[in-house]
């Protein structure tokens, strides 16, 4: 499909040599060349934590844009890993419109200037052209800007194939890039609850050729169980874990004849619904319980120190999906029950527990959310056990309590969601007359 060619290019002072991307039809489907040797992608998402990459036995990694591909190229090249470039076009939900022919003009001048500076970089692996311009969007013509971008990059660079990125699969979606976008060679996908239909739909919506899962991870945010409040049921760490090697398992490395191989998503933190629903490191930059999951799916071993493993967490017994309704201002227990391996004892474990208020910053396709708020002081014992008294928020509303739980240096965490009523002229009385007749000093876990 690329003919041959090799350029040596100067980055601060070193020679490197362009490598070679190529797709090779076979008898069975589709099989990804680096410089002529199969190359199958073990890939994260991210632009962060390098060394810890090739650690768990990731091969690739990629970004959404180019604000810093000098060095994530560069930091790439020196530790083996490739990298499929991401070109960030704009999106029409954030106003950008597809039918301006002077601004999609000016896109496409500024992304062949990239393609010209990036094109002979060892580390390319490939071109992303383009993430999830389908998400809440209504003019088409967007595709034909990705197929001007690719078409570009074939007339100039024959050493890296083109992709394009949809938010989920959709038949519409897949016949738009087929009749527009003659020059894109993979079909990316970006996909998680619904991985176990991609295998069987992307053929079925007409799509032959190769294709990969450039975002997987666990249950979005949008396909999970909600409360009868209306807010999302988070997964615990573990949960995760269990998905992310059964997804790569089941739906990424089985279908290897047609799937090119995965960039599991996030590879990094960040506030998505909550702090923790999609990044693979906690905020402060712990690594967490999923990339166990991974290194285990990626390397074909058990892992010899594994993060801490949960079995639940409830507040007052009750599970999220019974509904947690607490009156304000009251006490109650809340208590995370793990499963420990032998070699683990909870004299090594380390619990942080913490209440915050619900997200009211939610928005779709990975836009920049605020944090949540902390509500501190409310933890009133127990906040480096596994159970704990707690109090509720003087105010109604929607709440979440978080649990981090620490050992071998890795991180597994859940969170529960609550809302707290009002109390009643009775409920406020009654509290008085406890406070004042009671002393709370003695009320133990």
């Amino acid at each position: 499909m690329y003919k041959f060619a090799l350029f040596s290019v100067v980055f601060f002072q070193f020679i490197f040599v362009s490598a070679q991307t190529t797709i090779q039809k076979n008898e069975v489907g589709f099989t990804l060349l680096r410089n002529g040797k199969p190359y199958y992608v073990k890939g994260v998402g991210g632009e962060v934590n390098f060394d810890k990459m090739v650690a768990i036995g990731a091969n690739s990694l990629r970004t959404w844009g180019v604000e810093n591909a000098q060095q994530i190229l560069d930091e790439a090249q020196k530790r083996g890993l490739t990298v499929m470039l991401g070109m960030w076009l704009q999106h029409e939900r954030h106003g950008f419109d597809y039918n301006n022919e002077a601004k999609v003009k000016k896109q496409l001048e500024y992304f062949k200037t990239v393609v010209d500076r990036f094109k002979g970089h060892p580390a390319l692996l490939l071109w992303g052209i383009g993430n999830e311009l389908d998400l809440e969007y209504t003019n088409p013509n967007c595709w034909n800007a990705v197929q001007d971008i690719a078409k570009y990059i074939h007339q100039t660079d024959p050493n890296h194939p083109t992709s394009t990125v949809t938010a989920g699969l959709d038949s519409l979606e897949v016949n738009y890039i087929k009749e527009r976008c003659p020059d894109i060679d993979i079909y990316c996908v970006n996909t998680y609850g619904d991985i176990p239909n991609v295998p069987s739909n992307i053929g079925k919506f007409g799509w032959n050729g190769p294709y990969m899962i450039t975002e997987w991870g666990p249950n979005g945010h949008w396909e999970s169980p909600q409360t009868s409040w209306g807010v999302s049921i988070e997964q615990t760490s573990t949960e995760k874990a269990i998905v992310y090697y059964q997804r790569y398992k089941n739906y990424i490395e089985a279908n290897q004849q047609y799937c090119l191989g995965s960039y599991a998503f996030l590879w990094g933190a960040k506030q998505e619904y909550t702090e923790t629903w999609y990044g693979l490191f906690s905020k402060e930059n712990m690594p967490t319980e999923p990339i166990d999951a991974l290194e285990k799916a990626f390397k074909g071993i058990e892992i010899k120190n594994p993060a801490p493993s949960i079995l639940k967490i409830n507040i007052d017994n009750k599970v999220a999906k019974e509904n947690v309704e607490l009156k304000a201002e009251n006490k109650f227990y809340a208590e995370v029950i793990l499963n420990l391996p032998d070699s683990l004892k909870q004299g090594d474990i380390k619990y942080h527990w913490r209440v915050m208020e619900e997200s009211t910053d939610k928005k779709s396709g990975g836009d920049v959310e605020s944090e949540a708020t902390e509500i501190a002081g409310l933890i009133l014992k127990g906040a480096s056990d596994s159970k704990i008294l707690f109090r509720t928020p003087e105010r109604e509303g929607a709440y979440r309590l978080f649990v981090s739980i620490v050992s071998n240096g890795k991180m597994a965490y859940a969170n529960i969601p609550f809302r707290v009523l009002p109390r009643s002229a009775e409920d406020k009385q009654a509290r008085f007359i406890k406070l004042k007749y009671t002393d709370m000093s003695s009320f133990d876990l």
